[in-house]
């Protein structure tokens, strides 16, 4: 088919193709903006300019696109489809002709490229690798898939949505993992989060320093199967449990892994029948976790025996960690040690009133000082036991009573103390004295008190009499109640809760009763953040909104328990709540975009910055998503890196980089970088050459830079104002 006749058929077979009315395909010659969507049938027809001026028997084209054309008679058409992800906008120059002599125009016409649904997600790896440690807690994160989609971000065709597809093995129908569907963050569900269900493979323990090799498993196997008569590399048992050991050591995740989970990333959310979806695998190793808290710990006050005295035990998932303890209240008196094998140790007796909890912390580090587990707090109880005996004041107290003393005449005061409950026994002639209760009575720990008065003699009696009960007495005092506020189980309320906890998790649950029994309610001030939620009925506060400890990382807030039916009887504690880091954010470029000149080429430093803190920021690793002939990159140091361009560039071009950032943990994602590759001026920025000759700015655009420059000479000098002036005749 010859060109001619194919500019003649064009309007039909676009009309087939398109299904469009053409009329609706009209317009005038003047400046025009078009959307069109990509991956159209061709040829295209676009749309056609209608010109009022007479003799017009062509067009003239110019500008972006190749693959876009204009015929004699007005219509702009397309020889390709059109592919939103190579170019999502193209300016075009269209001059109207009349035997080849400009009559009209130009107009600019801009059309804007719309994406279609036409790429599938692709996740950055096609096999990805993670550990989990046994009895990790449901909810948080150990890993993270990640895709992209290469259509419009702005579009529900780029929205991604991941789900869990199947898990090998998958025994019973249960589940230990699920992903979020928005992040695609891998975390234990709550059978996981269970050393029952999610076990690591069986193994040798070790202790902190101790060898390791062939021969101390040999010596370990002498431990269990002693006087072993076959040499051990003919001994099957020996064999089997040397492999199994040295397997588990080094267990390759993609050649071994314990479970293997197939994720699926579908775009316009995963609710749209005609979702495109890509899938990865990944494989998963268990590890053993042996760092596991031991408290609460109770001990009995003033505990007799020789000191110090092992009350517990830890052991880090580092055979070679190093164990510190401290307290977390700061105080001067602490009477805990912990040894390096992680056996912690009480010191001295304790008493119960002097303090009746301690929260020790305890910290596992290598040789570095990092940490290789995250910190335990432990809770220390000490127990109260009956060891304090009720005690006068005074040793000795002296009244002196007349005879013929009147009844019920005070004669003095005697002052006991006590912890407990007791009575007042009285040895002398009639004592009408009335004890004296110290510490405000307590009617719910007992209604009633006896108090048993004895009459004695200072001489003995005579031989053959006996006090009778006519010398003894009893006093018994009834304690009347009074409506009391409700009461705190604990004074300090300290709470450490990792920043990616689930949404509608608990994070701390404070408990309060009434001494009369009473219902009470709960209230919570302080949350200035929105996160939290308190449930006024148990006392449970839950996470009602994501926490960010880059935003915050400690605050407090007060619990307030009062009556339901009388809140003014009410009391309050304060709750200390930290939040821990965890590897929520990913490094980032800081500049996405730069140039270089094609006369002096310079390498390219980048940067990058990451919100969260050691161990899950710098130092990055960079790398290219593909390597390139043409560039290479170098890490500088924890943050920086260089693009260097190798081979000198032939032409100005904007090129893309897509680069890999990964913080010390590996969590990351591609990122773009664009680098501009320019002609440049004197200064050493880009230079941007003036409009070419066929360029005639119309009536609209003259009056427009006229205005412009009016208005900067109005407010400059008279220098600047005749440099403006001498620039006016170029604008023409």
């Amino acid at each position: 088919m010859t060109p001619m006749v194919h500019l003649l058929l064009l309007p039909f077979l676009c009309s087939i193709v398109g299904g469009t009315n053409l009329e609706e395909k009209k317009g005038p010659f003047v400046n025009t903006e078009l959307d069109v969507p990509e991956g159209t049938p061709v040829p295209y027809a676009v749309y056609q300019f209608q010109v009022t001026h007479a003799g017009v028997n062509g067009f003239r084209l110019s500008g972006e696109g190749k693959d876009i054309k204009v015929s004699k008679d007005g219509w702009l058409y397309l020889e390709k489809p059109l592919d939103w992800s190579q170019d999502d906008q193209y300016i075009l120059s269209v001059e109207a002709l009349a035997d080849n002599v400009v009559v009209d125009g130009p107009v600019i016409v801009t059309i804007n490229v719309l994406d279609v649904n036409n790429n599938a997600p692709q996740f950055n790896q096609s096999r990805y690798t993670a550990t989990v440690r046994e009895k990790t807690s449901s909810g948080v994160a150990f890993t993270r898939v990640f895709a992209s989609d290469r259509d419009d971000p702005e579009t529900a065709n780029a929205l991604l949505s991941y789900s869990l597809v199947s898990q090998i093995p998958n025994n019973h129908n249960i589940l230990m993992f699920q992903i979020h569907p928005d992040t695609g963050e891998i975390s234990t569900t709550r059978e996981g989060s269970s050393q029952r269900m999610l076990k690591a493979r069986a193994g040798i323990q070790y202790s902190r320093g101790e060898d390791r090799s062939i021969d101390a498993l040999k010596t370990k196997f002498e431990e269990f199967c002693p006087v072993q008569k076959i040499p051990y590399e003919e001994n099957p048992f020996f064999t089997c449990v040397e492999r199994a050991e040295l397997r588990r050591r080094n267990v390759d995740p993609l050649e071994d892994p314990d479970y293997t989970l197939i994720v699926r990333a579908q775009d316009m959310g995963g609710a749209s029948e005609m979702s495109l979806s890509g899938n990865t695998r990944v494989h998963i190793v268990v590890q053993q976790n042996l760092w596991v808290n031991p408290g609460p710990i109770p001990i009995k006050e003033n505990l007799k025996g020789e000191y110090p005295q092992v009350i517990a035990k830890v052991q880090s998932n580092d055979p070679d960690a190093i164990y510190s303890l401290v307290q977390k209240e700061r105080e001067l008196k602490f009477p805990f040690q912990i040894t390096e094998d992680g056996e912690i140790l009480v010191t001295e007796e304790l008493d119960r009133e002097d303090k009746e909890m301690y929260i020790l912390v305890v910290f596992a580090k290598d040789g570095r000082g990092n940490e290789v587990d995250p910190p335990l707090e432990i809770y220390v109880r000490v127990e109260d036991v009956n060891d304090n005996e009720p005690v006068c004041e005074h040793e000795e107290s002296v009244f002196e009573i007349q005879e013929d003393e009147p009844v019920a005449n005070v004669l003095g005061y005697l002052l006991a103390n006590s912890d407990g409950r007791f009575k007042f026994k009285c040895s002398a002639d009639v004592s009408n004295t009335s004890p004296l209760f110290e510490q405000p009575l307590d009617f719910e720990s007992s209604h009633t008190y006896d108090l048993q008065i004895d009459a004695r003699n200072p001489e003995p009696l005579m031989k053959g009499l006996e006090y009778g009960g006519e010398s003894t007495a009893v006093l018994s005092v009834c304690v009347t109640d009074v409506d009391e506020a409700p009461e705190f189980s604990l004074d300090i309320l300290d709470v450490t809760v990792a920043e990616d906890i689930t949404k509608g998790s608990v994070v701390f649950k404070v408990e309060a009763k009434d001494p009369e029994g009473k219902e009470i309610s709960f209230k919570m001030d302080g949350d200035s953040q929105g996160w939290l939620e308190l449930d006024a009925a148990t006392g449970e506060i839950r996470t009602k909104e994501n926490l960010d400890r880059e935003k915050l990382e400690t605050f407090e807030l007060t619990v307030i328990a009062f009556e339901t039916d009388n809140p003014e009887k009410s009391s309050e504690r304060v709750v200390h709540v930290r939040l821990l880091d965890v590897n929520d954010n990913v490094p980032k470029l800081i500049e996405t975009q730069t140039f270089i000149c094609m006369q002096d080429i310079k390498p390219i430093v980048i940067k990058a910055q990451d919100g969260d803190s050691v161990p899950f920021s710098q130092p990055f690793t960079f790398a290219f998503v593909k390597k390139s002939p043409n560039w290479e990159l170098r890490a500088i140091d924890g943050t920086t890196a260089e693009v260097r361009l190798k081979k000198k560039p032939i032409k100005e071009a904007t090129i893309p980089l897509y680069i890999d950032i990964l913080d010390s943990a590996g969590l990351g994602v591609t990122q773009l970088f664009e680098v501009k590759v320019c002609n440049c001026t004197e200064l050493g920025h880009c230079y941007i050459p003036p409009q070419g000759q066929g360029f005639k700015p119309g009536l609209g655009t003259i009056i427009g830079i006229l205005a412009g420059v009016l208005g900067v000479c109005s407010k400059s000098d008279k220098k600047s104002t005749d440099l403006y002036l001498l620039a006016l005749p170029f604008v023409f």
